[in-house]
């Protein structure tokens, strides 16, 4: 049936009131314009020059939709009964939208009219433009979110005809899985977290205006001032007259941005895939290696990250995985030996190798993991390549084609960067080169600063699985590599120490609409140490939090505002 409520004029028409809106309701207008960038879409672009970090937007609470905001509008009855809407921000957010959006004398007319009639997110996407995903680690996340927003759109509607507190809802006559799907969209691809208005939590919140600035790489200039309730933007960079100006959404991946975002960021020094570790419950040493990991504050089974840069693995994964490659000599060397406790900052130190043979073997099976799951995509990048040189694709396919290629270009970067690690640390082996010496006083002991900017985000707990299969073709593919002592010696670390099914597709989770999808709120470092301790309350995680507790105190909250905009 299509969406219920069509506004009369394009986007670009209602943007003089949308500034105007913005300008009586206390906004900056000055020095920026509307302006539409071809292939990017609709951004703000400079009319004058504009120094990095001069603060040159704010919007002030009264424009924003929020949840707090919803709660006092016409939806405020339903939203105190339900309890999915209380549960769920962002679905509350996409209710209120709708019912603003049919409510010829809401405030929010002015940016509610701005907004796109479709997006290009998933939830748009043709079957054969989704069959383009098939094999991704994207694609579950794609059918779990199309499958969550039918759902919640199946009750709502019913929701809204049978509630005695609906009687007065807009949508009562006219609510159509167009219109929710439309609101999901256009609530996934700009919600933002804010503080409420006396400061003791966050809520959800759409930002009209700000929400115009298109991606690209740089740091979070975007923080909220308690103070003049207003949220607050500075320059990224240097900005001359005309020039387009970007903000920073925060560190997706491009796995992200399609899924919630609906665009492909070719540039993203962010991008990532995952992968599936975990040490086996019935591995005769998983006690020794699940408490040295515990130690240093990291789960015996996680999902972690492979990342687009060199080295492609964190701090974490790098401590995960000498624990996890330990023999049993080395893990009581790192329980009950000398200086055991402060030896587990070196974990995921580069500098500080267990041991030679402990790196041959990890890198040795992040070489052959790594390459075994390029095996599962059922084409190779040449074949993507070249479909991406055929006329005629259209835009979702496309995107679906660069998102498929991008995680094999990741995988093919790890495997060569764990075969070169291999190779090297092989070496060190060889010509018998001494193992650097421990110095408690070393300051590099805290952890790898290079690789502490890529700390992966642990996305769920994984169920213990085994699939013998998979190690066994691990092993075969550890042999192909010509190190035929490597591989036995391996051999028992895989069969007894892997409980991750070699297929990562389908590990994610849809976190848009089965729960308050909004990026974790961080100040700095310190946030992520505190989330640390409270995981584990180990020396190890004491010691990170105490370290990053020393940073000055901002003058403004500058909550992680991981924009989601798109054009």
């Amino acid at each position: 049936p299509g969406i219920s409520v069509i506004f009369e004029g394009s986007r670009e028409e209602f943007f003089p009131k949308l500034m105007a809106w913005a300008q009586e309701s206390g906004a900056s207008c000055e020095g920026f314009e509307i302006a539409n960038f071809a292939g990017e879409g609709f951004g703000l672009r400079a009319t004058k020059d504009i120094k990095a970090e001069e603060l040159f937007l704010w919007i002030p609470r009264k424009m924003l939709m929020t949840v707090e905001s919803a709660k006092n509008s016409v939806l405020g009855p339903l939203y105190s009964q339900d309890r999915i809407l209380q549960a769920m921000g962002n679905v509350t957010l996409a209710l209120h939208l709708l019912c603003e959006r049919a409510d010829p004398s809401s405030p929010w007319l002015p940016y509610i009219k701005t907004l796109p009639g479709d997006y290009d997110t998933p939830l748009y996407y043709e079957e054969e433009e989704v069959r383009h995903l098939l094999s991704t680690q994207a694609i579950q996340d794609v059918l779990s979110q199309y499958k969550n927003t039918a759902r919640q759109y199946a009750y709502f509607y019913k929701v809204i005809q049978t509630h005695p507190t609906t009687s007065k809802l807009p949508l009562k006559d006219a609510f159509t899985f167009d219109d929710y799907r439309w609101a999901v969209s256009s609530v996934m691809t700009r919600q933002n977290q804010i503080p409420t208005e006396d400061g003791s939590r966050v809520t959800l919140a759409l930002i009209p205006l700000w929400d115009m600035c298109n991606h690209t790489n740089g740091l979070i200039t975007t923080g909220y001032n308690l103070e003049d309730d207003r949220c607050e933007c500075v320059a990224l960079q240097d900005y001359k007259e005309n020039d387009q100006i970007y903000i920073f959404y925060g560190t997706r991946s491009n796995a992200e941005f399609v899924i919630h975002n609906g665009f492909f960021f070719q540039e993203n020094a962010h991008d990532r895939v995952k992968i599936k570790l975990g040490v086996s419950k019935s591995e005769r040493l998983y006690a020794m290696k699940a408490e040295v990991l515990a130690r240093a504050g990291i789960p015996s089974s996680s999902i972690f990250a492979l990342h687009c840069s060199d080295p492609p693995i964190s701090a974490q994964l790098l401590a995960f995985l000498r624990v996890f490659c330990m023999t049993e000599e080395e893990l009581k060397d790192y329980l009950v030996g000398e200086h055991a406790i402060n030896k587990i900052f070196t974990l995921g130190n580069t500098e500080f190798p267990v041991s030679w043979d402990n790196e041959i073997k990890l890198w040795t099976f992040l070489e052959t993991r790594a390459a075994l799951l390029l095996q599962t995509y059922k084409t190779n990048s040449q074949d993507d390549q070249c479909v991406l040189e055929k006329p005629g694709l259209s835009l979702h396919s496309r995107v679906a084609i660069q998102l498929r290629l991008a995680e094999k270009q990741i995988l093919e970067r790890v495997v060569a960067s764990g075969k070169a690690k291999r190779l090297h640390f092989q070496q060190q082996q060889e010509e018998g080169a001494p193992l650097p010496r421990y110095e408690e006083s070393d300051i590099a002991l805290l952890e790898n600063a290079e690789a502490d900017d890529k700390l992966p985000i642990i996305l769920r707990k994984l169920e213990e699985e085994d699939d013998q299969a998979a190690v066994e073709q691990v092993l075969a593919q550890v042999q192909q590599l010509g190190q035929g002592g490597t591989a036995r010696d391996l051999a028992p670390l895989i069969v007894n120490g892997d409980s991750g099914k070699v297929v990562v597709n389908g590990n994610g989770t849809d976190a848009s609409l089965t729960e308050d999808a909004s990026p974790v709120l961080e100040v700095g470092d310190a946030t992520y140490c505190r989330r640390r301790a409270a995981v584990s309350q180990s020396a190890y995680c004491r010691r990170r939090a105490a370290v990053s507790q020393s940073v000055s105190p901002f003058l403004f909250i500058y909550f992680c505002l991981s924009k989601v905009t798109q054009k």
